[in-house]
């Protein structure tokens, strides 16, 4: 596993990283099966998200401060705007308390 933005922050990332490895883990397999319906596929997947919040969610959010606080300390905030306005996202991204994929 990499190292996080802030050294502060490696910890974090590393429980993180292991909480969402262990949850997908569970999570690919059933849901790409082709023997379930797109209804089966759907409670599955709200099954997993309420899964997933529950077991990563609190980490997540500790490790979303954490790098957010290190962009300020570390003055990156007027670039990353920049990169925001020179190349904007096609599509709005997920709400800002959604997990990405490690």
């Amino acid at each position: 596993m990499s190292q996080s933005l802030s050294e502060e922050c490696t910890p974090l990332k590393r429980k993180y990283d292991a909480c969402f490895n262990a949850w997908f883990e569970g999570y690919l397999e059933p849901a790409v099966s082709a023997s379930v319906t797109p209804e089966q596929r759907t409670k599955f997947s709200q099954e997993k998200a309420a899964e997933f919040e529950k077991a990563c969610g609190k980490i997540w959010q500790e490790y979303r401060e954490c790098v957010q606080k290190a962009v300020k300390d570390k003055g990156l905030e007027s670039l990353l705007s920049q990169a925001r306005q020179s190349h904007p996202l096609k599509e709005a991204p997920p709400a800002s308390h959604d997990p990405p994929r490690s």
